[in-house]
């Protein structure tokens, strides 16, 4: 007796489960466009009405979004959701930077080892790529590249543990602490000793995730963090100072 043919709905599931599981690993990053329809029927070789049903399956989630004229695109809705009551609560509460620190802390230290178990040569040369252009950006007068590649770099390590939460929670972290994290580095890069202590430290790191040592990456990362830690109370207390001063010179 000849099996059922797979019905229409069926494929769909099956290719939204597909495409979930790409948003999921971070294959499909928030703001990337898919494919057109027809490349990526073929890709995934089933016809485009299939293919139409399991887009709008995870347009129905907010997974994606489909833009009249623009294609259909990734939403952020993985990491907003998370984000988004953070970043209020942390500007009406700075307290809770110290909070958010530590959760880096345990965040990216538990990353770091479980990139540098698990971590493919594909992953690897992404994380060779990120520290390359990280460096070149540390040697260089450039803010804005310094940031972009900083949390670059870390999100690939993120990305490597091959844990999906903690690709998506660091992406998530940097939402919520973008601009405490630009600030840092601003501070830091006016000061050359620690500026070439934060280059040492993510060589560290880099290092460590390469030679699949698992305790040196985590030890590597949380030293850069608390290094992070530090230098960020020591900025907040430094500005506390100049607008003392400014309060009594007005």
């Amino acid at each position: 007796m000849n099996q059922a043919r797979p019905t229409l709905s069926r494929i769909a599931d099956v290719v939204a489960r597909d495409l979930e599981q790409r948003i999921l690993e971070g294959s499909l990053k928030a703001g990337d466009r898919l494919p057109s329809e027809r490349t990526l029927a073929l890709e995934l070789a089933i016809s485009r009405p299939s293919l139409r049903e399991a887009i709008q399956k995870l347009v129905h989630k907010g997974l994606l979004e489909t833009k009249h004229g623009g294609g259909t695109v990734v939403t952020n809705r993985l990491q907003a959701s998370f984000a988004d009551p953070w970043q209020d609560m942390l500007q009406a509460h700075p307290l809770l930077q110290a909070d958010m620190l530590e959760f880096r802390h345990m965040l990216e230290g538990e990353a770091a080892k479980l990139a540098s178990e698990r971590a493919t040569d594909i992953d690897l040369a992404r994380i060779d790529a990120a520290y390359v252009a990280l460096d070149m950006a540390y040697a260089s007068d450039d803010m804005t590249a310094c940031i972009d590649t900083d949390v670059a770099f870390h999100q690939a390590i993120a990305d490597a543990s091959h844990n999906s939460l903690i690709g998506h929670l660091w992406g998530s972290l940097m939402r919520v602490i973008h601009g405490h994290v630009a600030d840092n580095l601003v501070h830091l890069h006016a000061i050359p000793k620690q500026w070439e202590q934060l280059r040492a430290q993510h060589k560290a790191i880099w290092k460590a995730v390469r030679s699949h040592s698992p305790d040196e990456a985590m030890r590597a990362s949380r030293e850069h963090i608390s290094f992070v830690r530090q230098s960020m109370a020591e900025a907040a207390k430094a500005e506390d100072r100049r607008n003392s001063a400014l309060r009594r010179l007005s």
